[in-house]
């Protein structure tokens, strides 16, 4: 018990001296491939949704222009192509930030 109070007492000195703790921020080899997979999976999930996204909403313009109805999807199709967008650029801006 004194061992880990005087430990915790001299981490304390070094925070207090102005040193910050610099950890490895390398993941175990293992981890990283299955983290790829898992994500290069969810970016063609996301890319596909995009797609078909952007085809049901086409779909559904057309059907209603020859219902004679409004032109309301184009709200819709503003958010397809926004979520495309985003789905597009998430590994660029979190490179970017991190």
């Amino acid at each position: 018990m004194l061992n880990a109070i005087a430990a915790r007492a001299q981490q304390s000195i070094y925070l207090a001296d102005g040193t910050v703790p610099n950890p490895n921020r390398d993941a175990p080899a293992e981890l990283t491939g299955k983290v790829d997979t898992v994500l290069g999976i969810v970016a063609w999930a996301g890319t596909a949704a995009g797609v078909a996204g952007v085809l049901i909403t086409g779909a559904m313009m057309a059907i209603s222009m020859r219902r004679g109805e409004g032109s309301e999807h184009m709200g819709r199709l503003g958010m397809v192509l926004g979520g495309c967008v985003l789905v597009a650029t998430a590994g660029p801006l979190v490179n970017f930030v991190f």
